[in-house]
């Protein structure tokens, strides 16, 4: 199968090359163009995916990424291996200016006051000890907390929902005009260069069959004489 590997890696291999992929991000970032620039589909269609994956990777569903974009992908007729290809553009390095941006815009759409950056990650855990608290509060007659999840709702989450739609249509729009010549001027060589590697090869071979016809006439002549 494409992309399987011969040893699975285990969660914590998953983790860390999630932070760091083994060889660097400027090889994953080449691995990442290879493989759309080898993709079989025309380049329109590579291209749609590589917007959906691009818009994908502005939403708050981490973890989803791929399950998004790979739907979003195939509503639009888009090729899916290139959007979940091009996923890769929300990494540990863009996600920050992701995530600031979004929640910029969102809390001005909503008029709310969002939470500052350095903040969000114990607003998180806040509301993640809620949702464990009210879970144990089920068998028990401890009271549910809301307090953390409504704060990370209001002042997280949906900023972050609202605000990542319009950069992220802006980033998936802009992905596709710049990919969609690049990739079609690629594919469009690459068939160029296919097209003479065969001809160099059909006359190899035209080459050899008539040297060795001229062979056997020679051999037959000389028979005779």
């Amino acid at each position: 199968m494409v992309f399987k590997r011969r040893k699975p890696r285990t969660y914590v291999e998953w983790i860390s090359d999630g932070f760091y992929p083994k060889g660097g991000w400027r090889r994953a970032a080449r691995y990442v163009a290879h493989r759309l620039r080898r993709l079989p589909d025309p380049a329109d269609k590579i291209s749609r995916g590589i917007a959906a994956g691009v818009f994908t990777s502005f939403t708050p569903f981490f973890g989803l990424h791929f399950i998004i974009s790979a739907f979003i992908a195939w509503a639009m007729r888009a090729n899916i291996v290139a959007a979940l290809l091009a996923t890769f553009v929300g990494n540990p390095f863009t996600f920050p200016i992701i995530a600031a941006v979004s929640l910029e815009v969102g809390s001005a759409i909503l008029g709310v006051r969002a939470l500052p950056l350095p903040l969000v990650p114990g607003s998180f855990s806040d509301a993640s000890q809620d949702l464990w608290r009210n879970f144990v509060a089920m068998f028990t007659d401890d009271p549910a907390r809301w307090g953390g999840l409504a704060r990370f709702w209001d002042r997280v989450f949906l900023p972050y929902l609202v605000g990542g739609i319009l950069p992220g249509l802006a980033a998936g729009f802009a992905s596709y005009f710049l990919a969609n010549p690049v990739i079609a001027a690629y594919q469009k060589g690459r068939v160029a260069r296919l097209k003479k590697r065969f001809a160099k090869r059909r006359e190899r071979a035209i080459s050899r069959q008539i040297g060795a016809q001229k062979a056997e006439v020679i051999s037959k002549r000389a028979a005779i004489d």
